[in-house]
């Protein structure tokens, strides 16, 4: 084997996956998390860290367009799979691996790819990203008049730029408006939370869904699958609060209550539980994050993992509580819960909310 054959086979083996599940593409994207750790590749951060796209389930027009444009942001060599049945992830990531290794291939999409990004229309301007680690801390407006500029012409590469705004002070500062989603990690599938950023405070929001259906309401999962769904809204909030050895612990414990080992989900569920409620740290983290007068995020994420234990001991067929205790959180009230929060925690918040669901019965028929 030649030098440059050994590189690209240590390259594949270390390749950055970059996961997105279309709306009712959960039991898609769970398998595809488990076959890419069995490969030994890593979650993306962002396209631009990622070697492979793989999309979960069958995404919508709309949603279908804006992963065209994340497709154009992953650099070369690149490749890209669909998992469309769970059985199907780990023949997807195989030929995905295969791509990456064909320099044949990898010397053609080089050619042939597009030097600018899919145009989008309607109001998806922004390709539903998030650009909020973008760092405007060395941008100089000092003496500078925005006051007659229309930064809307000014957008290079459709990357917004900011206007003028009042602040809660009453004096004048930049509003950038941003898309937060579809297209994030540890980010409910669909779901677009459309912010206005006071420096990286949200001042307003507004959330849809795209894609598919929004996933709420009624569902008809069996007690192990139901608390291997909840376990993994756990893991994804611990993902974004930085603990990732208890997510990955997590993970662990749902694909083995997805393996039908109850007995086993069981004890290591019970151990996350407890781990999690004795960390100081975590609670001191997620404490009082959330709206005024509803559970906040580290009540949440307790609540999520006492239901998981309780589903286990529910018999086949007990639909159990599907609901969250304060109403749920619709689009509306999503988005009021996150106004007045820096970008960090406007994350921590939305993953909260999805732990209060469960999926909607068409999710799981996957009609």
């Amino acid at each position: 084997m030649d030098v440059r054959a050994r590189l690209t086979s240590a390259a594949v083996r270390a390749a950055h996956v970059l996961v997105v599940e279309a709306p009712g593409g959960w039991r898609e994207r769970f398998a595809a998390e488990r076959a890419a750790a069995a490969r030994g590749w890593t979650p993306a951060a962002s396209p631009a860290d990622a070697d492979v796209l793989v999309v979960c389930g069958a995404p919508g027009d709309d949603l279908a367009a804006l992963l065209d444009r994340v497709w154009d942001q992953l650099p070369g060599p690149r490749a890209r799979a669909q998992v469309r049945s769970p059985t199907g992830a780990g023949q997807a990531l195989a030929e995905a691996a295969a791509l990456l290794a064909d320099e044949r291939h990898q010397r053609r999409d080089a050619r042939e790819r597009r030097q600018e990004p899919a145009p989008l229309h309607g109001d998806m301007d922004h390709g539903g990203m998030d650009h909020g680690d973008t760092d405007h801390g060395d941008m100089d407006h000092g003496g500078t008049d925005h006051g007659g500029m229309d930064h809307g012409d000014m957008a290079p590469a459709g990357i917004p730029l900011a206007s003028g705004g009042p602040d809660r002070d009453g004096l004048e500062m930049d509003v950038l408006h941003l898309s937060l989603g579809p297209v994030l990690p540890s980010w409910p599938a669909g779901l677009v939370l459309d912010v206005a950023l006071q420096g990286d405070v949200v001042v307003s929001a507004e959330a849809r869904h795209v894609g598919g259906p929004t996933a709420e309401g009624h569902h008809g999962l069996e007690p192990p699958e139901r608390a291997a769904y909840r376990v993994d809204g756990v893991a994804r909030l611990l993902d974004l609060a930085g603990w990732p050895d208890a997510a990955s612990r997590a993970r662990r414990t749902r694909d083995v209550l997805l393996d039908g080992d109850s007995a086993t989900g069981h004890r290591l569920l019970v151990g996350l539980r407890s781990r999690v409620g004795r960390s100081r740290l975590l609670r001191w983290q997620l404490r009082g994050l959330g709206p005024p007068g509803r559970p906040d995020v580290h009540d949440r994420l307790l609540r999520a993992l006492a239901r998981a234990v309780d589903d286990l001991g529910r018999d086949a067929g007990d639909p159990g509580d599907g609901t969250s205790e304060d109403g749920g959180a619709g689009p509306d009230g999503l988005a009021s819960a996150t106004v007045g929060l820096e970008l960090a925690a406007v994350r921590l918040v939305v993953a909260a909310a999805d732990l209060d669901r469960l999926p909607t019965r068409r999710e799981v028929v996957g009609g």
